[in-house]
């Protein structure tokens, strides 16, 4: 996978499993593009103002104007604050004179307010003598529309925006049947007006002296534009108040809280990144999916590996929400467990990119095991799809067995980079996991002829482990014919082995490998596998200060932890959130 370049605008970003709202410009507040999820086009479609939206340039979707006693202020003109509400919800503060301008965005999310669909809340208080008549404008322009499943490919229709009966503007492609339509509309009476693909909004707000008022702006999204329209309706009908404070209240029930202020920031920030860029709801068929993330500026875009999806992203979504969990376990069997660890697929299971890694197999049974050990649910074990998942599992694992030794081999790394040798200590402590999995879910008859995981640990430190040098390091990968290399793979570290009881964090050959394993911090995965390691507490005093990109995890970072390439990783937050979590509740590790 490449490494894509950050974009040139530090971005605030929010949204809810229907709608994503990347790129939304900390100067003027402008949001330059809407990005949904679409089954049937097996892609992520996301609406902009213009080509270049993800470097900020061209014409905003959506761009809030204020206008003072008619004179019309720039929000890009005064200096905004901004301020993240439940590690969420971004929220900005300006003044022109003594009227203080305060924005909202967030996108309604919670069990009574799940909706497709965005609001953008405009406050304006009066803190002078003399009432003021304020005019709050929204404008944008439907400039580009594209396709994205890892690169970006312009939609060939062109776009149409027009005013609907109910002082609704419909942002659409002119092409039947279409994918997406989004539905712009303020919440009391407003002027609306319509120009090629450019479009206006406003409400008239008297505000007295010392007193304040508000307007605010749907944005509702549908398959097609009857659907965005109804979507627009039902947001009118429940009013923002109750939707934002919906909002809040189910964002409040995601947090986890480890005692320190700073840890927990660094734990909900990537969490709900995670939770909501990670996974998603298709616009078409309302199911979830899980994707590397909805970030338009990664290169691994809304593909999908088994190992990213079933211990990255879905670790962290457990910790705050086991029935989502479990629905997504469900899902990862139902599409994905036919051909477990072959490779890189579409978010809707088929695939993508081939090549075999043995983790992606054995993270099956090790997912089902570790909900069934968080929830307490063991019926899910019961459920077709898993039981097939587990079945299937076993029998590819089975299939990877050397004829003489219990090691098993794999083609590529859980990164999609081949092997260096094609047993690797990662993979083969991750089949032992699997195979105690496997013989205590499988039936009676088929668990006896479940590898014994122990002899698969034991064939690891008698093959891995040197023979003669009782003070040397683990090889990280070997053909089980005398060569074998040392370098540590950062997606496959060896720091990751006591996880799957290969072996214990006070083990000497464990420790002087780990030891040895380079310093360099530059790969974020292996940062976090430090939490692991000996040196614990210091990699997450590293993480409470490292700037990331915008506190969430990107693949390559600098020596302070600053984002370089590849910002925005959802399923490398989720392991960031799950991995400092469990080093805090779990090692002792002190915040």
């Amino acid at each position: 996978m490449t490494h894509s370049p950050l974009p040139a605008v530090p971005w605030q970003l929010t949204g809810n499993h229907w709608l994503a709202l990347p790129c939304i410009h900390p100067a003027d507040g402008a949001i330059h593009a809407v990005s949904l999820l679409h089954r049937g086009a097996r892609a992520a479609v996301e609406l902009a103002g213009a080509a270049t939206f993800v470097d900020g340039g061209g014409d905003a979707l959506l761009r809030p104007v204020i206008e003072i006693d008619g004179v019309a202020h720039d929000l890009a003109r005064g200096t905004m604050a901004w301020e993240l509400a439940a590690q969420w919800l971004p929220a900005f503060t300006c003044a022109f004179g003594d009227v203080v301008v305060r924005g909202t965005v967030f996108a309604p999310y919670g069990r009574d307010v799940d909706v497709a669909g965005a609001v953008y809340v405009i406050a304006v208080e009066n803190r002078g003598k003399a009432a003021r008549r304020i005019t709050v404008r929204m404008t944008g322009r439907l400039g580009h529309r594209q396709l994205r499943v890892r690169t970006a490919r312009p939609a060939e229709d062109a776009a149409r925006v027009s005013r609907s009966a109910n002082d609704l503007v419909l942002l659409e492609g002119s092409a039947q049947p279409g994918l997406i339509a989004l539905a712009v509309g303020a919440d009391g009476e407003s002027q609306v007006d319509v120009r090629d693909t450019g479009f206006s909004i406003e409400r008239a707000l008297e505000v007295p002296a010392g007193g304040s008022s508000q307007a605010a702006f749907y944005l509702a999204a549908g398959p097609e534009r009857d659907g965005a329209e109804a979507t627009a309706a039902v947001l009118r009908r429940r009013g923002w108040r109750a939707l934002l404070a919906g909002t809040r209240d189910a964002l409040q029930q995601l947090e986890q809280s480890t005692g320190s202020d700073a840890v927990d920031r660094l734990i909900n920030r990537n969490l709900l990144f995670a939770y909501f860029y990670g996974v998603a709801r298709a616009i078409d068929d309302a199911h979830y999916y899980l994707v590397r993330t909805r970030a338009p500026w990664h290169s691994g875009g809304v593909t999908v590996r088994d190992w990213d999806a079933l211990m990255w992203t879905l670790p962290a979504v457990q910790l705050a929400d086991t029935g989502l969990a479990r629905e997504l376990l469900l899902r990862m069997c139902e599409l994905h467990a036919y051909a477990p660890g072959q490779g890189v697929h579409y978010f809707d299971g088929t695939m993508f990119e081939p090549g075999f890694a043995l983790e992606g197999v054995a993270a099956y049974p090790i997912a089902v095991d570790r909900y069934i050990r968080d929830s307490g649910d063991g019926a899910i074990v019961d459920e077709p799809a898993v039981g097939d998942a587990l079945y299937l599992a076993g029998d590819d694992i089975r299939d990877r067995r050397d004829r003489r030794v219990p090691l098993y081999s794999t083609d590529v790394t859980p990164s999609g980079a081949p092997a260096a040798q094609p047993f690797t200590l990662h993979a083969n402590a991750a089949v032992a996991n699997a195979l105690d999995v496997l013989r205590r879910t499988l039936d009676e008859e088929s668990a006896r002829e479940v590898e014994d995981p122990t002899a698969v640990r034991a064939a690891i430190r008698r093959h891995f482990a040197p023979e003669r040098d009782p003070k040397g390091l683990l090889a990280a990968a070997i053909d089980l014919a005398g060569q074998k290399t040392q370098d540590d793979d950062p997606s496959a570290s060896a720091l990751w082995l006591p996880l799957f009881e290969a072996f214990d964090r006070s083990d000497s050959h464990w420790r002087r490998t780990v030891k040895a394993i380079p310093s360099d911090r530059s790969i974020l995965v292996r940062q976090i596998a430090r939490l692991i390691g000996p040196d614990a507490q210091g990699v997450l005093e590293w993480l409470r200060r490292a700037p990331l990109h915008d506190g969430v995890a990107a693949e390559l970072v600098d020596e302070q932890g600053l984002a370089i390439a590849n910002g925005g990783d959802a399923a490398l937050s989720g392991l960031l959130a799950a991995t400092a979590w469990f080093a805090v509740h779990a090692l002792g590790v002190k915040g």
